[in-house]
């Protein structure tokens, strides 16, 4: 990694480059100067073909929506097949045969899952509370592991899960799927060429304005103690009666989940770290409130935290200011943008665009300034000094101070994310978000919402992952 302490030999190259590339962009209207679409990788190669022996066979534990996006993502990838679905609401595994076949199999205890000897790897889409357990399981039991975002509910079970990968030897992979996309990776290039200077700020804020994007999600009118298997999902979280309400949106309760922090904030420091190429923050302040979706959730609707990074030789030290609102009147929408002293990243879920502004080093004179409160006398002596100071330069050739980088059509960052788990099984590749990469992902969420329910900065060390007295 290179030190931070001297850019301009990269912002050189990125002139550079931009310019020698310059038949590549295409001006299009409204002052962007230059657009190129990235190439899809997922094109560049014929599929391969696999033999049933080759073939990687799938289990998902958690049939939920994001147990259904997953297998869905992972089944477009070559050499794959889904053998096996776990889940506690038995309606679940009804519509999994329904989908999928009546041949898969199905039930509502995992380690059924991990003593079959036909599965390869898990997808592991539960609440988060059980994320650590299972996935530690599955790694002793011979399976590799993709398990959704947050790694983990609690940050004291982080290196457990990390303790597992080192000791199995076993592929794990965290689900934020963002982090394998190719715009992420060029995002990632711009940065280590200065494309806007030294790092300074990263503003990100990601709004909803709905019932379901604030986790109301449908209940089913059979949902009962006969349907579900409760005591099994509450497992080591405080005991109660059945409450559908839990079950089916246990996001909104941090006995299970880990609120908006960890469900949506993970996503952008995963991205952010990936970019950067950091550790994380050391310093977490967040603040917020239960503002309007009264339900009885016991997490926030809306949080706002703010992040110290310090300086190490993969970036500046820079701040973080990452928000979420659960109700957001002007309709919702997010943005997230890197700013640098030469310019801003601004990152999008399909684009990036980088913008190019640099400041004079001659700062001017008069106008809203203090020259104007100068005695004639003295206004004309530093005039004659300022232009001393500061020569009047010929005219420069300007490179384009605006580019777009967009995805390809038919391009998804979630099969990406697939492909790289099943490069790392079937050809040892290295996996980008593996466990110590998840648990700095989740170490400042979870951080958020400790300091959220505490009221004070919490005090986080980015390469040990723990959590400093403060």
């Amino acid at each position: 990694m290179k030190n931070y302490q001297d850019h301009s030999a990269s912002r050189r190259g990125f002139l550079k480059k931009t310019a020698l590339a310059g038949a590549a962009f295409v001006a299009i209207p409204g002052g962007v100067r230059g657009k190129q679409v990235l190439v899809n990788p997922q094109t560049l190669q014929a599929p391969k073909k696999y033999s049933p022996n080759d073939t990687i066979r799938l289990a998902v534990i958690g049939m939920g929506i994001m147990g259904h996006n997953n297998i869905n993502a992972a089944l477009q990838v070559p050499g794959t097949e889904f053998v096996a679905a776990c889940d506690l609401y038995q309606g679940r595994l009804d519509r999994a045969k329904e989908l999928f076949g009546e041949e898969l199999y199905t039930t509502t205890d995992y380690r059924k899952i991990l003593d079959r000897k036909d599965v390869d790897a898990v997808i592991v889409a539960t609440s988060d509370h059980w994320h650590d357990h299972i996935s530690i399981a599955a790694m002793q039991a011979g399976k590799a592991v993709y398990c959704e975002k947050p790694m983990v509910h609690q940050l004291s079970e982080g290196h457990a899960v990390i303790k597992a990968q080192q000791a199995t030897g076993m592929v794990f992979q965290v689900g934020s799927q963002g982090v394998s996309s190719i715009i992420n990776d060029k995002a990632k290039e711009l940065f280590e060429e200065g494309a806007i200077g030294d790092l300074i700020l990263v503003d990100i804020f990601n709004d909803r304005f709905s019932a379901m994007g604030a986790w109301q999600y449908s209940i089913p009118t059979d949902a009962s103690a006969k349907t579900v298997d409760w005591e099994a999902f509450v497992g080591d979280a405080p005991k109660r009666t059945f409450d559908p309400m839990h079950f089916f949106r246990w996001r909104n309760y941090q006995e299970y989940g880990t609120g908006v922090a960890g469900d949506l904030f993970v996503h952008l420091f995963s991205r952010l770290h990936r970019i950067t190429s950091s550790l994380g923050p050391e310093r977490i302040y967040a603040t917020g409130g239960l503002r309007h979706w009264n339900d009885g959730r016991n997490v926030p609707d809306i949080m706002a935290a703010l992040y110290d990074y310090p300086a190490t030789d993969a970036h500046p030290a820079f701040n973080v200011q990452m928000r979420v609102n659960f109700t957001d009147g002007s309709g919702g929408g997010s943005h997230a943008r890197m700013v640098g002293t030469e310019g801003v990243m601004e990152l999008g879920y399909n684009s990036i665009t980088v913008k190019r502004n640099k400041l004079s080093d001659a700062p001017g004179y008069g106008g809203w300034d203090s020259f104007g409160t100068f005695t004639k006398a003295q206004q004309a002596e530093y005039e004659m000094w300022y232009k001393a100071k500061f020569p009047e330069k010929g005219p420069e050739v300007k490179s384009p101070n605006e580019f777009e980088y967009s995805l390809p059509r038919g391009y998804s960052d979630h099969v990406h994310h697939y492909e790289n788990f099943f490069a790392g099984m079937r050809e040892g590749t290295m996996i980008v978000e593996d466990a110590s990469f998840g648990l700095r992902a989740a170490g400042p969420p979870l951080a958020s919402n400790m300091s959220y329910f505490e009221q004070k900065p919490i005090i986080w060390d980015p390469v040990k992952m723990e959590v400093l007295d403060s």
